[in-house]
């Protein structure tokens, strides 16, 4: 069985939205496209390095499958060390569309319960680039495997975040980290199910906390 695999580039404030550079995703007048070059560094590197040095193929909204189809397929030499797996690998995609998609190895996956069957069959790890709105939808299905994130130290306020409206509660038990010299930090997660509730109250509620709580129920506030 082949496992899926997050990677995503984060703002503390959980923003994954055009980290690579000005032109890469503007959609919603998101105005710091570029975000991760000028604070990138070799812990986030050599995590990369790590996630496509080994067989994989991509797993990728329909979005960022056609951010990377305009750039990879004609990237120079100069990015050959990313751009020739990239280019080789399958790029499974997921998305109700009907257009064609043109860069080579790619094949459309019209719903969940398909990509069920892909990962259910022999091959290298799924790795997920950007693709924020399939996070929901993995979390809910169980089918996410891993996230490993990697957050910088800025906050830009606006932008796609990687657990959107739709996400699932879940609870995540962290299996590997690294902090840098410049502040980056690199998490790995596994998904361990739902959300446990717990109270540190030990006390009976006082006469003023039932009130507010009954006006909490009565939509007072």
């Amino acid at each position: 069985m082949r496992r899926i695999i997050g990677a995503a580039f984060s703002s503390l404030d959980g923003v994954i939205q055009g980290p690579g550079g000005p032109s890469e995703d503007p959609t919603g007048r998101f105005e710091h496209s570029g975000w991760l070059p000028p604070v990138g560094d070799d812990a986030i590197n050599d995590k990369i390095g790590e996630l496509f040095g080994r067989p994989f193929d991509l797993l990728l909204g329909r979005r960022t499958y056609e951010i990377f189809a305009a750039y990879w397929p004609y990237a120079s030499d100069q990015m050959a060390e990313i751009r020739d797996p990239f280019n080789g690998c399958t790029k499974y995609v997921v998305t109700h569309r009907d257009e064609p998609l043109e860069w080579e190895n790619s094949e459309r996956v019209g719903d969940i319960e398909s990509l069920r069957e892909i990962k259910q069959s022999d091959g290298p790890d799924l790795v997920i680039q950007g693709s924020s709105t399939l996070y929901p939808q993995l979390l809910e299905a169980g089918l996410l495997d891993e996230l490993t994130l990697m957050t910088v130290p800025i906050v830009l306020g606006q932008g796609k975040r990687l657990f959107g409206d739709g996400t699932p509660p879940r609870t995540l038990k962290m299996t590997a980290h690294h902090v840098s010299a410049g502040g980056n930090i690199v998490a790995t997660y596994q998904p361990t199910g739902p959300v446990e509730i717990g109270s540190y109250v030990t006390e009976a509620p006082s006469e003023r906390e039932k009130v507010r709580q009954a006006e909490m129920a009565e939509g007072s506030w």
